[in-house]
């Protein structure tokens, strides 16, 4: 069963202590049950009883200590960390917050070339210790060119600090958080840590009314000595963009958590429920619903698993996951909002229910696409990859699932954040052909189609700094790549013929709703607007084939999962 199951987590795993961090896991958030998990929920509490579940089992510390700074069985393993990464999210999103914004503080600190500063990292994760980020601020957001936290050179060698960073995971108790800023007397940028228990560390407040805790701080003359510093330069600005590649990618993996849980608890209410005297799930139109929630989620999961693969088999020659990593930040998060609306058509008034847990996950899922950059900061990076990807092909060898025991060295050493027009892809004509499934069928005439369009109708100048133009045709470009590693994995996990077919089914309709859009679009030309008309197909429905995936898929699992009260 591709879908996580906390009740029947019988995966495989490459080592013991793995194994373990999963199922202690899983069994400190079902002994505290649903009734004290929402409690603690309604009442903002802060999550001190995981921080110490954490701590006292070394969980950070095993998963985000490179092995030169750790004990035995440390390591940064995506694809161990991607497991984690659901388990949290699928009992909460704050509970994943912490853990999200420790690896975005870390990122600055094993990026650097501070051995003294790495080594204190490794000794405060041992510690149980959290981290922070210090990157946006109340004015910029994110926008790290226009940062205003600065650093004065002093006459005894030492700096002052002077500046305010807004949105900050964990800023009130992180004994380093990772902050950027720039000299002020040079300009360049800076990455350097500070400390909360710092005097001149300002804690203004928490800008969320939440469990976690998301700090407003500010630096008043905050002494940073020089082993503070972590990179400068050319280095620092690398070291934020390549922090924000690896973090990221988690929030794709927060998505499918909360989906599944949500998924899970919709289906066993309405499979349960009897209404004009009949099951909910007997209604036609709810069949339909479940069964697309189901494959939606069951395709996010596909991506964000391939793209881990490409995650940790990279190297400065092989870059291709700086497509993939913000399409899960875009494309996987977005359809986690597909998901619970599917859901909560269903479930209706109950899911807001303060004791249900889809209350907390029709709240939470927004936020998925609005976190590490919006969709639209994410559809403009991707839209950079499109020429390559279609006309410029390159041979690679196959990629075998990664899931190997393997610290991702190269996640901490990815070199300049730079030169993304260089990168090629393999042909993605080779996923496409790999299953002779109608709806896959349908949905390679489609791309054929589009591709033709940009051969033919190539945009214009005007249009290709329209950025609203831009973001529509990135829409129908994010969905040939999502198609891509869908059946790659389809393919290694051995998926069904029936439902990749039916995954297909809602490609097929989603390029369609893309295409309109883009037709819409105030700069689309005439011979755009024709060539865009012919992408627009009904999905070929086989009755059989939907009634398997609905009862041997989407209905078998009725009543396999719910949590402990």
């Amino acid at each position: 069963m591709i879908l996580l199951n906390p009740k029947q987590h019988n995966r495989e795993y490459a080592d013991e202590r793995s194994r373990q961090i999963m199922l202690k896991t899983i069994e400190f958030f079902e002994n505290k049950g649903k009734r004290q998990l929402k409690k603690d929920d309604r009442e903002r509490v802060w999550y001190e009883d995981l921080l110490e579940f954490i701590k006292e089992n070394e969980i950070f510390a095993t998963l985000l200590t490179p092995p030169a700074y750790g004990g035995e069985d440390c390591r940064w393993d995506t694809w161990r960390n991607c497991e984690f990464n659901e388990i949290l999210a699928f009992y909460g999103l704050h509970y994943w917050y912490t853990w999200q914004v420790s690896i975005l503080g870390l990122g600055p600190i094993w990026m650097s070339d501070n051995e003294q500063a790495k080594a204190r990292a490794g000794e405060l994760l041992k510690k149980g210790e959290v981290f922070a980020f210090g990157l946006s601020e109340r004015d910029h957001g994110a926008d790290i060119y226009s940062t205003e936290m600065s650093l004065t050179p002093q006459d005894d060698g030492t700096y002052l600090a002077n500046g305010e960073k807004y949105y900050i995971g964990n800023g009130n108790v992180a004994e380093m958080v990772s902050t950027f800023g720039k000299m002020s007397d040079t300009g360049d940028y800076v990455f350097f840590v500070a400390n909360y228990k710092n005097k001149n560390y300002e804690l203004v407040k928490n800008v969320v009314n939440a469990q976690s805790y998301v700090a407003d701080f500010k630096l008043n003359d905050y002494v940073v000595r020089e082993e503070d510093i972590l990179s400068r330069g050319q280095d620092a600005w690398d070291d934020a963009l390549n922090t924000v590649n690896v973090g990221k990618y988690n929030l794709g993996w927060a998505s499918v958590g909360i989906c599944t849980h949500a998924f899970y608890e919709a289906l066993n209410h309405a499979a349960n429920r009897r209404l004009y005297g009949m099951y909910v799930t007997d209604f036609p139109h709810v069949k339909q619903m479940f069964v697309d929630a189901y494959t939606r989620l069951v395709a996010m999961k596909l991506f964000a698993l391939r793209t881990a693969d490409y995650m940790r088999a990279a190297s400065p020659q092989d870059r291709r996951y700086l497509l993939y990593n913000p399409t899960v930040k875009m494309k996987v998060t977005t359809q986690g909002e597909e998901v619970i609306n599917l859901l909560w058509d269903v479930i209706a008034a109950k899911g807001f229910e303060r004791d249900t847990y889809f209350e907390m996950a029709a709240r939470d899922i927004r936020a998925m696409p609005k976190l590490e950059g919006t969709v639209h900061v994410n559809i403009a990076l991707i839209v950079k990859f499109m020429r390559n990807y279609f006309f410029n092909p390159q041979e690679y060898p196959d990629l075998a699932r990664q899931d190997q025991p393997k610290h991702d060295e190269f996640l901490f050493n990815q070199g300049p954040a730079s030169g993304l027009s260089k990168i090629r892809f393999h042909d993605y004509k080779a996923a496409y052909e790999s299953r002779d499934v109608a709806n896959v069928r349908l949905f390679r005439e489609q791309i054929a189609i589009f591709k033709e369009m940009l051969m033919a109708a190539t945009p214009d100048d005007k249009q290709s700094r329209d950025t609203d133009f831009l973001l529509a045709l990135g829409e129908i470009f994010t969905l040939v790549v999502y198609g891509q590693l869908i059946l790659e994995n389809a393919n290694i996990y051995e998926l069904q013929d029936e439902l990749v077919d039916q995954i297909f089914d809602f490609m097929v309709r989603d390029f369609a709703k893309f295409a309109l859009q883009l037709y819409g679009k105030p700069a689309t030309n005439q011979k755009q607007m024709d060539y865009l008309l012919q992408m627009i197909h009904k999905p070929k429905t086989d009755e059989s084939r939907y009634h398997q995936v609905w009862q041997n898929h989407v209905y078998a699992l009725k009543d396999v999962y719910e949590m402990n009260p």
